[in-house]
């Protein structure tokens, strides 16, 4: 197995968890010129570079006004995110025209996330993920009332004093999983949505009540009217498009006839291991994107045969 990290996973900070239940200490932290903000618009990150080597931009906090969301200390400076979504256009703001006339964009991390070094992917991936969640959460799930920002942003609280219910970040689990022959066969398939000629591994989201080994049994079952066993937890990867965690598997089937009856796949298939290994990516067939887990799952099966 691999030992580096996936894209998006391994944040280079601190979070410093304990320093979010202190008003007085997370406002010294906003206010410190050394603070940094990574500012997101639109669930886009501002980035600067050529396009095939970007890299995230951090500002200092002055002129931009929105609720800061504490991410932690890197090397001892506090990092905030911080949502300008509310601006029209980011560039009349006097604390980014100089960068963005620089050449800094706001762009999609789908698209600068595999090019960015891996732990800047991470920091903008949390940030974008925390900014998503605020946006998403400004009122109550249980009464309707207001919810006002606490702990950094990582806590939303109901401002009716009768609810005064807490609402966290959700995390949504997700399993991926890999499914072989115990040989040099691989099931891959490919959704209508999917990019020309991209064919994945197979995923799911976990239900209530089930165990991550249920639910990979299930999915494939759903999918492609396979049966597993073996089932094999291989690595996980933070994914904040908008908020799940893919936790990463291997099954080896134990029938082989793929029915793809249901219509969450538009097709799928066995594929052998010299075929993915020579095949150059055309319209007809591609790997999946190269941050995503999906694709280390086969490259790594391709590795170990």
């Amino acid at each position: 197995m691999m030992n580096r990290p996936n894209i998006y996973a391994a944040t280079p900070l601190d979070r410093a968890s304990l320093r979010r239940k202190d008003e007085d200490w997370l406002t010294q932290a906003w206010l410190a010129p050394s603070a940094r903000v990574l500012p997101v618009w639109q669930s886009r990150n501002l980035v600067s570079g050529p396009p095939e080597a970007p890299r995230a931009v951090m500002l200092a906090g002055e002129g931009l006004e929105a609720v800061p969301i504490f991410l932690g200390l890197m090397d001892g400076t506090p990092i905030f995110a911080l949502d300008l979504s509310m601006v029209e256009a980011p560039e009349s703001l006097p604390a980014l025209r100089e960068p963005m006339q620089g050449g800094a964009r706001f762009e999609d991390l789908r698209s600068t996330g595999p090019q960015m070094p891996e732990g800047e992917a991470a920091l903008c991936a949390y940030a974008r993920g925390m900014v998503w969640w605020n946006a998403r959460h400004r009122f109550c799930g249980v009464c309707g009332s207001p919810a006002a920002s606490a702990e950094g942003g990582h806590v939303r609280i109901c401002t009716n004093p009768d609810c005064a219910t807490h609402h966290f970040p959700r995390t949504d689990p997700a399993v991926i999983m890999l499914v072989h022959d115990g040989g040099d066969r691989v099931v891959l398939g490919r959704q209508a949505r999917f990019a020309p000629g991209m064919h994945s591994v197979l995923a799911g989201f976990l239900e209530p009540g089930e165990s991550l080994e249920d639910t990979v049994a299930r999915e494939v079952f759903e999918e492609v009217g396979l049966t597993v066993t073996d089932i094999r937890y291989r690595s996980s990867q933070p994914w904040p498009f908008p908020s799940s965690l893919m936790l990463g598997f291997t099954a080896r089937a134990t029938s082989f006839d793929i029915d793809t009856g249901s219509d969450e796949l538009e097709s799928a298939a066995w594929f052998d291991r010299a075929f993915l290994r020579d095949h150059v990516p055309d319209e007809t067939f591609r790997f999946p994107r190269s941050d995503s887990i999906a694709h280390r799952l086969i490259s790594e099966w391709l590795d170990e045969g």
